[in-house]
């Protein structure tokens, strides 16, 4: 694994729940290329919505539990690479890799591909268009779309810490967006928060569903009724079962 120093740029960006920039840079990038984007990994969430709906209706549905005992370093201080989930041990830091794989018009580093010196991301939660750069601070943040409090109350306080570490650094769960909505989204589950373009609640439940899924979390009865209303807005094509 790579050790990196913090970034200032990076620093700007924390999670408003308390996520930190775990990597370390020895020098910020002299030179920049271009490089295509190109997924780091698959989508972590059902194919079409008739999925979802299924995997949805195979979830524990309880109250959530342990709220006042979450802390966030419960999931890890930092953001770590040394982990066995999507996108973990692969050299580069957590963020760096959710910029990779989320912004278009990418350019990485010459000296250390790891890092993005600058790209342009298309914020699915409200539509904006927002330009990053290493150098500057940034109005973009990483989601954890099923936040580290709601995975917490849904059954995460069970498990091992390397579990939790995992979870927080899988890039199935992270998300780059707008960093004041994901301040204004906070940790709020899904009956209590949806994204302010409407276009994209269809993806985002999807996704919501297939994480909560794929980590056996549970959901309570508010949070199961709000994803059906969203899996709900699902164009017809989308909801039918397109598989190969």
């Amino acid at each position: 694994m790579r050790v990196r120093a913090s970034l200032p740029a990076v620093a700007a960006a924390l999670l408003l729940s308390g996520c930190h920039h775990g990597g370390v840079e020895a020098a910020s990038p002299s030179a920049a290329r271009l490089v295509a984007r190109a997924p780091l990994a698959g989508p972590g969430f059902p194919p079409d919505a008739a999925t979802a709906r299924e995997r949805l209706a195979g979830l524990t549905v309880e109250r959530g539990k342990n709220g006042e005992t979450y802390k966030r370093e419960n999931f890890g201080r930092y953001w770590s690479d040394d982990t066995d989930a999507v996108g973990g041990r692969n050299g580069c830091d957590t963020r760096d890799d959710v910029l990779r794989r989320d912004l278009s018009e990418l350019r990485e580093g010459d000296r250390n591909p790891c890092v993005v010196v600058s790209g342009v991301l298309h914020d699915p939660y409200t539509g904006k268009t927002l330009p990053y750069s290493y150098r500057r601070a940034s109005q973009i943040q990483t989601d954890h779309v099923v936040a580290l409090a709601a995975a917490w109350r849904g059954g995460a306080y069970a498990w091992t810490p390397q579990r939790r570490l995992a979870y927080a650094n899988d890039l199935d769960v992270l998300l780059a967006v707008d960093k004041q909505t994901n301040q204004d989204k906070g940790s709020r589950t899904a009956d209590k928060w949806q994204p302010p373009r409407a276009a994209y609640r269809c993806e985002y439940a999807r996704r919501y569903v297939g994480i909560k899924a794929k980590y056996g979390l549970s959901v309570t009865p508010p949070e199961k009724t709000a994803l059906q209303d969203m899996l709900g807005t699902c164009p017809a094509a989308a909801a039918g079962r397109n598989r190969p």
